[in-house]
């Protein structure tokens, strides 16, 4: 909470965003020479960077990994990855800034933290493919990332992803003229956005680039705390709602649905429906190759 006087759905639209979670991790025992398993820190670039790895990876299924919204680590999604270890390999990690990882040098942007992802997902996958399931801001890290890596990620999960246009859908749905605890939460979540702390991640709008024909699924919230900030809430919650249509441009083969229990941490009030759509699309991915 910003100085204990924002409301509850204000708090959580900046969670939406950046996040507001706390997360560490200890170091575990060494991985074999190839694949990390269990919990280790890797080096990145002079950088060290905290990543957990469990389960099996079966011949021919990608590996999923988790991304996290901005303020949470990989401690927050320990529990769904627990779950979804059981029948697949699964990977974590904690970007720069967040968690047990360093603190980054300077600013960063979608293209440093995408060469940490990289990193990570050869130290989780090797030569082989993964889907990337993303949370809030991990996931629109993960959808502005697959265009790009399209040998690699086969499949994307997006659990409530920031809107590919959030600073616009801010700036249009909280005008200038606005007063009370509405201009708090657009100034607060465009200074995040701008390379705000803790990540110093600079996340300019931009269009939905394709990542060809891989099966995604967009999830977004249905609860609709967002309807509380006062005077404006009914306005954010439809563009939060248009930013969930806009990612299904990211392929050919995407699909939306609600979950209707949940508010913005899915896989918290909702990890079965979570657990089943990243399973669903690690299975249709596995077909494809």
């Amino acid at each position: 909470m910003i100085n204990g006087r924002l409301p509850a759905a204000v708090v959580t639209l900046a969670c939406a965003v950046s996040g507001l979670g706390l997360v560490g991790c200890e170091e575990s025992t060494k991985a074999d020479a190839d694949l990390l398993t269990g919990t280790k820190k890797i080096a990145v670039d002079g950088r060290s960077v905290n990543v957990s790895c469990s389960g099996d990876a079966a011949d021919g299924t990608p590996v999923v990994v988790l991304v996290a919204g901005g303020g949470d680590g990989l401690e927050k999604m320990a529990g769904i990855q627990a779950t979804l270890s059981k029948k697949n390999r699964v990977c974590s990690y904690d970007r720069l800034g967040e968690g047990a990882s360093d603190q980054p040098d300077g600013p960063q942007t979608l293209k440093s933290t995408g060469e940490v992802l990289t990193a990570v997902i050869e130290r989780a996958a090797g030569d082989g493919p993964v889907v990337l399931a993303g949370h809030s801001l991990g996931g629109l890290i993960a959808a502005r990332y697959a265009p790009d890596h399209q040998d690699k990620v086969k499949g994307l999960v997006l659990m409530d992803a920031t809107s590919p246009t959030q600073s616009a859908d801010l700036n249009k749905g909280i005008p200038q003229s606005a007063t009370g605890p509405a201009v708090e939460l657009r100034e607060q979540t465009l200074a995040i956005l701008k390379g705000g702390k803790p990540e110093l991640l600079m996340v300019p709008d931009g269009k939905v680039r394709s990542a060809g024909d891989i099966p995604v699924e967009v999830i977004q919230h249905g609860q609709q705390y967002l309807a509380q900030v006062p005077d404006y809430g009914p306005g954010l919650e439809r563009a939060w709602t248009e930013g969930q249509r806009q990612w299904l441009a990211v392929s050919s083969r995407s699909r939306l649905s609600t979950a209707q229990k949940s508010g913005h941490y899915i896989y918290v009030d909702q990890p079965e429906v979570a657990v089943r759509a990243i399973e669903r699309v690690t299975s249709q991915a596995a077909d494809k190759q």
